[in-house]
């Protein structure tokens, strides 16, 4: 089968690499163009512009996938499928016509359940303790199309955002090419009543509200790993939280109070939770672990952490 390849990141690469590996002929792979990148901001591939080489396959990079040229590139390619994940830009309508069995997508949720650009972030963060991959036929929606096949797994009771981007990855990967070989397929509707958002990630998010319960917490801390991360502030300096654990123990101290005990630091969340602070990042120093931030930094017994 003819396959035209839409990705960016390190999630989609499994995917592109199950593909060629189960025999498809890849005519081209779309990916976003080359940025800048780190402190040297020195010109970065994508992860899939860096698969696709070694694979030998030819790479495309618009800026906008949905200009006219680019729109009768694809059309002269005349492929059977294209498969989408992670690609970055809209797919838009004039595109989503040309294939003869559509175009597919690896989305890392249960669709309908959080649609949208951080599923992955977001069920982790909101307590979820099962996730999946749904491969979803696109239509002009956001993540609204037809569902085709469903994997699911439970969520780790410490796992963090890139352990289980990890895993579903493998799973989706798997999970597409099976559903290639069935093309033509039998596609589902979604519960579009049922339908909930997982938006892009913002900085603010990261900024731990300690009126959240412990669990609450350490769920967002787990899911926005590694950015935008949990933070706060201690005597008005910016604190990051690197690894934190929700206690089984009560507390009548005001939420984001901290509490010493020897060589342990809690903090006292709401509903008279706790959270034991593990590794602390004070602002232009390196990570420590909590024991080590209470000889260095001296902090108090019912010290006040900020917003």
């Amino acid at each position: 089968m003819e396959v035209v390849f839409l990705g960016t990141p390190l999630f989609a690469v499994a995917t592109l690499e199950a593909i060629a590996a189960a025999g498809h002929r890849i005519v081209a792979v779309y990916t976003q163009p080359d940025r800048p990148k780190g402190r040297g901001q020195q010109t970065a591939f994508s992860p899939v512009k860096e698969s696709a080489l070694r694979l030998g396959l030819t790479v495309n990079q618009p800026e906008r996938v949905r200009r006219p040229e680019v729109v009768e590139e694809l059309r002269a390619m005349n492929a059977d499928v294209m498969v989408v994940v992670g690609y970055g830009q809209i797919i838009p309508q004039s595109i989503i016509d040309l294939p003869r069995y559509g175009i597919f997508n690896v989305h890392a949720s249960l669709l309908p359940k959080y649609r949208g650009a951080a599923p992955i972030q977001w069920a982790i963060a909101n307590g979820e303790e099962r996730t999946g991959v749904t491969i979803m036929q696109i239509d002009a929606g956001l993540d609204t199309g037809p569902t085709v096949s469903v994997a699911e797994t439970e969520i780790g009771k410490d796992e963090t955002a890139p352990e289980l981007s990890e895993r579903l990855a493998a799973m989706g990967a798997k999970l597409m090419v099976e559903s290639l070989a069935k093309l033509p397929a039998v596609v589902h509707s979604q519960d579009h009543a049922s339908a909930t958002l997982a938006p892009i990630l913002s900085k603010e998010d990261g900024r731990i509200d300690w009126r959240r319960t412990a669990q609450m917490i350490a769920c967002r801390l787990r899911g926005f790993t590694p950015w935008p991360g949990a933070f706060t502030t201690l005597r008005g300096e910016p604190m990051k939280v690197i690894r934190a654990l929700a206690v089984d123990e009560r507390t009548g101290a005001t939420p984001g109070s901290l509490i010493l005990r020897k060589r342990q630091l809690f903090a006292a969340c709401g509903e008279g939770t706790m959270l034991e602070l593990l590794e602390i990042q004070m602002e232009g120093r390196k990570k420590i672990t909590a024991e080590a931030f209470i000889n260095g930094f001296r902090p108090l017994d019912n010290e006040s952490l900020g917003g």
